[in-house]
């Protein structure tokens, strides 16, 4: 796979960004951009973990009725869901309707309310490497990193679910933990 893609805009981007228009929105805006808040960080937590086992715009474009659903991914919100929210939940055809990750983001959602104002995004980000040598290629990006697998390990000791190294990882990337927009795309600093 090229590395690089030119968009109709004439600006290399990262391939994975591909022609469509979403997918270059939001690797234009939002990869790689830091992130922080506790409900910023538990939507892209729990998003990360509905896209486990499926590719990221299947996740894009349902993002919007996630985020209805889900009321905006308050975590108090979210944590006083029911078994009457969960059966919803599995009717709505706008989301990825897997039992397990919607009682993950509701199981989630309770250990984040039961957090500290901030104590998510601390916790986060304690574990974002110090800035790197920018990737070259695909080749130069890691599925998993030391730092992903200790996030992972230590959020899944504090209870939170769908949280493994690899999927910590793409957290780490798209909330601009890391930055692996690679050399020669119009993004890399």
């Amino acid at each position: 796979m090229t590395s690089l893609i030119a968009g109709s805009d004439g600006r290399a981007r990262c391939a994975w960004a591909g022609a469509d228009a979403e997918y270059q929105r939001y690797h234009d805006e939002e990869w790689g951009v830091p992130l922080h808040g506790d409900r910023a960080l538990f939507e892209k937590m729990s998003l990360e973990g509905f896209q486990a086992g499926l590719s990221w715009i299947t996740i894009l474009r349902k993002r919007p009725r996630f985020r209805e659903v889900f009321d905006g991914f308050d975590p108090e919100r979210v944590a006083a869901f029911g078994e009457d929210d969960i059966e919803r939940l599995m009717q709505d055809a706008g989301i990825i309707r897997n039992r397990a990750k919607i009682l993950a983001t509701i199981g989630n959602a309770r250990l984040v309310a039961e957090m500290a104002e901030g104590e998510l995004d601390e916790l986060m980000w304690s574990f974002a490497p110090s800035p790197g040598i920018r990737p070259r290629s695909f080749d130069d990006v890691p599925a998993v990193t030391a730092e992903s697998t200790a996030m992972s390990k230590e959020l899944r000791r504090r209870g939170f679910r769908f949280v493994g190294a690899t999927t910590m990882y793409a957290l780490m990337q798209s909330a601009g933990m890391v930055d692996d927009h690679v050399e020669g795309c119009w993004r890399a600093a």
